[in-house]
């Protein structure tokens, strides 16, 4: 899929002009600003591909090399956006881990200050002597 984009130099209409496939994977996946963003491209192309499937002719059908082109332009902007979500939610996940661990370690020394203070002197001082 790549490869035939690359080798037709596909481009995609964005506000800020044609962007390339290297630029997909730079721009946000959404915006509120109006800047371009891959849903706002996603959203073009899928309505495009809506427009251009109604038939004009039952007899002389049009040909479907621009439909061809526009869905390998909407698989390529679904494919990036499918994939940046999934880097998203796994960056989340790892980020919930990591707190819940740092979580457990706090409370994992906290055990470990109430059973150092439930010795005795005779038995800190001994522990002390011997690190």
């Amino acid at each position: 899929m790549f490869e035939k984009a690359t080798r037709l130099k596909l481009r995609f209409d964005s506000p800020r002009g044609l962007l390339s496939i290297e630029d997909l994977w730079d721009i946000p996946l959404t915006s509120g600003t109006g800047k371009p963003n891959l849903d706002d491209i996603a959203k073009g192309l899928h309505r495009e591909l809506r427009n251009s499937s109604e038939t004009e002719s039952f007899v002389t059908p049009a040909s479907d090399t621009g439909n061809d082109e526009l869905q390998l332009k909407f698989d390529l902007v679904k494919h990036v956006i499918d994939v940046r979500v999934a880097e998203r939610n796994a960056a989340a996940d790892a980020a919930k881990r990591r707190e819940n661990k740092q979580r457990i370690l706090e409370i994992v020394a906290m055990k470990e200050d109430e059973s150092l203070r439930g010795k005795s002197l005779e038995e800190l001082k001994a522990m002390a002597e011997a690190m």
